[in-house]
């Protein structure tokens, strides 16, 4: 389900903005910036501080997730039903090495995983692609964009 190209700009960026539903029906969204991809349907990240997102998902599982190459002008959209696995469960304690792996001593922090089995994925593109401008202008347009802000 998760194409090469998905995988490699989760990995490239893994700030995920998570859609929930809340209680009483409202949508949510919160930036979550420490995804792994698990396989080819399957992502997850780590709950640190998120009581918000982890009571949405308790009372509705269903989510939304996108990520986006601020650079290219791309992004990845997958959607799902997630899983909270605590601290302590078998499944935390087999894949907390990966977030102690790829994101240090803030994994130490981590009071939940939150694993999102997919049921779509898929790569959005922005408009100006379909009027002929190219990945490489895309990004050099944008290198330029962040270089006058964070000069």
């Amino acid at each position: 389900m998760l194409s090469a190209e998905m995988k490699d700009l989760i990995a490239t960026f893994p700030l995920g903005f998570v859609a929930t539903v809340t209680p009483d029906g409202a949508p949510a969204v919160s930036p979550k910036g420490t995804f792994l991809v698990l396989d080819d349907q399957t992502i997850a990240y780590s709950d640190i501080r998120s009581p918000g997102t982890r009571r949405n998902l308790t009372a509705n599982p269903a989510v939304e997730v996108n990520f986006v190459d601020p650079f290219r002008r791309m992004a990845v959209r997958v959607a799902g039903s997630a899983v909270l696995h605590p601290k302590g469960s078998d499944w935390f304690i087999a894949r907390h090495p990966e977030w102690l792996n790829s994101f240090g001593d803030l994994a130490r922090r981590i009071g939940f995983l939150v694993e999102i089995k997919l049921r779509s994925a898929g790569m959005i593109h922005t408009p100006p692609y379909d009027d002929g401008v190219t990945e490489g202008e895309m990004i050099a347009t944008y290198k330029a964009k962040f270089a006058e802000i964070y000069p």
